[in-house]
Order: structure tokens, then sequence, then C-alpha cells
């Protein structure tokens, strides 16, 4: 009544039989839940243009967050969540099991996400986060809580480390019911949702600042032409894995599995994460990207260029 038949809000008030303030409690509580977005097209607007090359080049959903450059890292990060939380609850479902990665960008999102009650849904650890200092379990459910408590979900969490030191242990652990448990809910998720990690980013990703890999596995990485990854699983920039030891010993579900997923949102904040990126796209990981516009101006700007002029 109020936004598609441009009714006022006595007439509704009168309409439905109840008083005005009422009416404007259910159209703020709409506003709040997600049920209605208002958008503003603003002519000087680019977020259109950009999703519009993006989709065409990536093949997948872009949602292009307008954010002025005077903000910093942590205020850019702070506008792509609110976004991210409005984009994703529509497409939270009950009987879902959701997947869900830690992260500095995923931490944000979960503080914005708006109450949807469904039934019957899971949320799942996508990767384990414990450490050398630290078990990680506080940390990353925090993370999985939130999005638990937002859509009324079980939640599973993984409590195996990001990153075991052999990789015949995780071989091992991978063998146990309770893990097999774990893993048998993320082969049969309908959602993942996920930052992109990076090695070089301003705002540093948690897994690179958060004691969980030391100065032989940096080494490593940086030997491996190594841009990012998505759930301690590690690329290049052209998408590849091949030869990343790393890889062997990392929690997190292979990109081969996490490709079978029918919806993938990526969430990045940051230009300084375009290497990673472009590394997540090239490797198809991606159905649904949301992403501040000054990083996707640099997407469309590097789009085409070679490798070796970037």
């Amino acid at each position: 009544m109020y936004y598609l038949q441009d009714l006022t809000m006595d007439a509704i008030a009168r309409e439905l039989g109840t008083s005005r303030s009422t009416v404007s409690r259910l159209l703020s509580a709409a506003r709040e839940s997600g049920l209605v977005q208002v958008q503003i097209r603003n002519p000087t607007d680019t977020g259109p243009e950009l999703e519009g090359i993006i989709r065409r080049r990536h093949n997948v959903d872009v949602h292009v967050v307008p954010v002025l450059d005077t903000l910093n890292e942590a205020e850019t990060l702070d506008r792509v969540a609110i976004q991210a939380a409005r984009t994703i609850g529509p497409l939270v479902d009950s009987n879902a099991i959701i997947g869900v990665a830690w992260g500095s960008t995923l931490s944000a999102v979960s503080r914005h996400l708006t109450r949807k009650i469904t039934h019957d849904s899971i949320i799942v650890q996508l990767n384990g986060a414990g450490n050398m200092h630290t078990t990680g379990i506080t940390y990353a459910s925090d993370i999985m809580r939130r999005f638990g408590s937002a859509y009324g979900a079980r939640v599973e969490q993984f409590p195996v480390p990001a990153f075991f030191d052999h990789a015949a242990t995780k071989q091992a652990m991978w063998n146990e019911r309770s893990v097999q448990r774990i893993l048998d809910l993320q082969a049969r998720m309908s959602i993942a949702i996920f930052g992109v990690g990076s090695v070089d980013a301003d705002y540093p990703s948690h897994v690179y600042a958060g004691g969980y890999l030391d100065q032989d596995d940096l080494r490593t990485l940086a030997t491996s032409d190594v841009v990012g990854d998505v759930a301690t699983v590690f690329f290049r920039r052209d998408g590849s894995t091949d030869g990343i030891t790393l890889n062997q010993r990392s929690t997190g579900p292979s990109l081969a599995q996490l490709r079978q997923v029918r919806r993938r949102i990526c969430v990045v904040s940051g230009a300084s994460k375009i290497n990673g990126l472009q590394g997540t796209l090239a490797a198809g990981l991606a159905t649904d990207l949301i992403l501040d516009e000054a990083t996707a101006r640099r997407l469309v700007s590097l789009d085409g260029m070679p490798t070796s002029s970037r």
C-alpha cells in the first residue's frame, strides 16, 4: 500500500483499522528485516555500470556498494558488511545447510544480520580455527552463533585446527566419525558464505594476522605465487592450486567441492584484496559477489590486462 500504491500512512491506517503509529512501526520493521529495500538511482552512480561489466565478464550476480574514497578500510568494510547482510537474508530458507567461513569480513557481516525465522536449518563451520597459540573456538563460534541466532538455525562447529602440522594427521582425523559428520554436512550445503583472504591486504586477513602461519609457511606461499585463500584453501591469481602443499594440511573444503555448492556468496572489501579476488573469480568460486565500488573499479580496470603488467 505504501510503496507500490502510494497510499499515505493515514489512509493505510483507516483501511486496516489501526493507528498511524502502528503503520509506521510496520514500515520500519519491513525495512529492518530486509522485506523492503530502498534503492537510490543516482545519475552519477557508476555502480550499475560496474555491476553489468563484472556480471558479463565473470558470470556472477554482483552488488557494488557505493563508498566514498575518503573512508578508511574499516569503515568501508562496515558498509560492505551491511549490504552483504541485507543480501544474504532473503536467500536463506528453511531446511537449508549454510556453510560459513570465519574471518574479518564474515565477522563484520555477522554483526549486521537481520532476524529471519527459518525451520530445520543448519549453520556449519567451513574450516577449523585452531592454531599453535589458541583454539580459535571463541573467535569462530561468535561468528557462527550470530548467524545461527539470526536465522534460528542449529550451529555445527568444526573443532579442528585451521592447519594440521602433517597431511597424514589430517587424513587420520578425516576418518573419525565425529569429523565425518561435519564433512557430510559440508558436502550437502546449499549456500556457502565466505570472504577472500589476501596476502597483500591493507586490512589484514585473520588467517595471516592471527598466528596461523609461521615464516616457513609464508615463504612457501610466496614461492608458490599464492595470492589469497577462501576458507584457508590457497590459490594463485589464475585460480590454480596445483603444487600448493599447504592445502594438503588445510581443513577447508577443496575448491572443487566448493564449486559444487549451488549458491556461493563472496564478500570482498578493500581494493588491496584485488589479487585474491581475481584468483577467486578465476577459480569459479563465486555465484554472488558483494564488493565496494573502489574494488569493483579496480577489478574492471585490470580485467583483460596481461598478467605480467598487473
